[in-house]
């Protein structure tokens, strides 16, 4: 084992991969000898040379076009997006292209394509560069949304979307490229897209969650069992599509009470497709309301850091949630 940090164990498993499969590319903006804005991809260009770090225009359209006709040639494109914020260009080539390839030509063409974004707040990014987009793209069939919030998780699951024939979204909390740190193996290794990660068992409360979220939820649960001797149970949904229903629901069974936690705006975010699951296949375990702790409905994360603080869910307000439920 290595201890890393996110971003660390990002950079690793690209460099495993380029190393691994001669078809493997990256393409962004900046992604070359700067080595990204967030230096995802620092030393790279240097070992693999220009031919596998292109660096892109600004234009996020074409960095995904290019993607999707590379993915269409066989190769095996890694295209990052240098905030989540600025993917709504490449909007439709996602949604109407790499998403609907394979169904479209009967099962004749795969698009083996990864696209990279940081996502979320807690950096003072303001209005553009804190953005939430995970619910948009969980809504379209013939995608997958993968969101890791431990450094194990990021390489293993990055390494399974490399590998995967069909396009995977795969957006990093960037609050915790550098604070998040863990254990990751030495060896080769994948974390499979789909299975959730119970990251604490408990008794008391289910709390669901992913990304920065479930790195939060994970700290509210260990205090509260120390300051209160209430057991929670997180759940860390990793992939948000597909997602893992028999595990929500086990997990559900188990506690009776179901916290749903994310950072986007709480009307129509993703925590209500987990709340709608518990509602219909997990009524009759419940022993209390499905509730959900999210942004509030503003349209974007402020820039004034009281404001953003106000805005994100954080272990504190988390761990207030989860004693109202307990109590309920």
């Amino acid at each position: 084992m290595t201890q890393m940090t996110l971003i660390d164990a990002i950079r690793s498993a690209m460099d495993e991969e380029l190393a691994r499969d001669p078809r493997v590319f990256i393409t962004g903006e900046d992604v070359g000898e700067r080595g990204g804005v967030f230096r995802a991809t620092q030393g790279l260009h240097a070992k693999y040379s220009r031919d596998r770090l292109v660096d892109s225009p600004l234009a996020e359209l074409s960095i995904v076009a290019v993607g999707i006709g590379a993915a269409l040639a066989d190769l095996r494109p890694i295209c990052e997006i240098q905030f989540a914020d600025f993917i709504h260009p490449a909007f439709n080539q996602i949604v109407n292209e790499a998403a609907k390839f394979y169904y479209r030509s009967g099962g004749q063409w795969n698009v083996p394509l990864v696209i990279r974004a940081p996502y979320g707040g807690g950096v003072s990014g303001g209005l553009y560069h804190s953005q939430s987009v995970e619910a948009f793209f969980a809504h379209v069939p013939g995608l997958k949304v993968v969101i890791p919030s431990t450094p194990h998780d990021a390489k293993g699951l990055l390494k399974s979307a490399v590998r995967d024939p069909n396009p995977v979204l795969f957006f990093e909390p960037k609050k915790g490229y550098r604070a998040i740190k863990g254990d990751v193996p030495d060896d080769d290794y994948t974390v499979p897209i789909g299975p959730a990660r119970v990251a604490r068992q408990g008794r008391d409360v289910s709390v669901f969650a992913y990304g920065m979220m479930a790195h939060y939820a994970e700290l509210a649960a260990h205090q509260l069992a120390a300051e209160a001797g209430i057991d929670a149970e997180v759940i860390d949904l990793r992939t948000l599509l597909p997602v893992d229903r028999p595990a929500i629901i086990a997990s559900v069974r188990k506690t009776g009470k179901a916290l749903v936690i994310h950072e986007d705006n709480l009307t129509m975010g993703y925590g209500a497709e987990i709340a709608a699951i518990i509602a219909d296949e997990g009524f009759p375990y419940l022993d209390g309301p499905v509730k959900r702790l999210a942004g509030p409905d503003v349209p974007a994360m402020p820039f004034a850091h009281d404001m953003q603080e106000f805005f994100m869910p954080n272990p504190e307000s988390i761990a207030s949630a989860i004693r109202d439920l307990v109590a309920y």
